[in-house]
């Protein structure tokens, strides 16, 4: 198995704090998978509006997170170095649960199809092994 830590993650993709929504890489594989987590904390920003009575991570940033997870797996590939991974589409998306603080969210995207610079990565969040989430993720390389 081939990690990543927070550093490394951020020499492969330009997100940074307070954006950057992976913590860690647990597995990948340079063009076909990565599997990633989140440790969701109460101190989220998010939260602070998402909802006060009831706090919820968004489901835009759930997917947000799975594209991060694809955009190290495409990325890491020595041909991608330095650019960008932007998103192209999302479909068959469906959201199965909640994302609340202390949740450890565990994200995995694998690259089903590429053709020149785009391709789709299908993926899935989930929560202590139940899916939360599930979608087909275009992305597009750029400079």
């Amino acid at each position: 198995m081939k990690q990543l830590n927070i550093m490394q993650i951020q020499e492969l993709i330009p997100h940074r704090h307070p954006f950057l929504l992976i913590d860690g890489i647990e597995d990948y594989e340079p063009g076909e998978y990565a599997v990633g987590y989140k440790c969701v904390t109460y101190r989220e920003d998010f939260f602070a509006g998402h909802f006060p009575e009831e706090p919820v991570m968004p489901g835009v940033l759930i997917l947000e997170a799975l594209a991060q997870t694809g955009a190290v797996a495409i990325l890491s590939l020595p041909e991608n170095k330095g650019k960008i991974a932007y998103f192209g589409a999302v479909d068959k998306c469906r959201f199965k649960g909640k994302v609340i603080p202390g949740d450890r969210l565990c994200l995995e995207t694998r690259i089903i199809r590429k053709k020149g610079p785009m391709g789709i990565g299908e993926a899935t969040a989930s929560v202590g092994g139940k899916i939360v989430a599930r979608a087909e993720l275009t992305f597009m390389i750029g400079a």
